[in-house]
């Protein structure tokens, strides 16, 4: 009985970070520029990290960038995928459509 709300807890975690990643491929084809994109997440993220916001879990989803700052089990727990992670595919996704030309 207890694990099933947790594995659920999961699973929508999961799920918002996959949009994430669709947010970031949309972006990038809007803008015509993912590299532009990576450099604001990079940004975003910095500042993040340099001054932590005092946010509700409940509202961590509302933030382009995780608001908290890496604690180890929250990276279990939240909705955004791994900064660096979402920066790379942005540079990967420039790569692929420069090769395109």
């Amino acid at each position: 009985a207890i694990i099933m709300p947790l594995a659920a807890a999961i699973v929508r975690m999961a799920i918002s970070r996959s949009r994430e990643f669709q947010a970031d491929y949309t972006g990038a084809h809007t803008s015509g520029d993912p590299l532009a994109l990576a450099t604001a997440l990079e940004k975003l993220d910095a500042y993040a990290h340099t001054s932590p916001m005092k946010v509700s879990e409940s509202a961590s989803h509302l933030f382009i960038v995780n608001p908290f700052s890496g604690k180890s089990m929250a990276k279990l727990f939240s909705t955004h995928p791994p900064t660096a992670v979402r920066v790379q595919r942005l540079r990967d996704l420039e790569a692929g459509w420069r090769d395109l030309v």
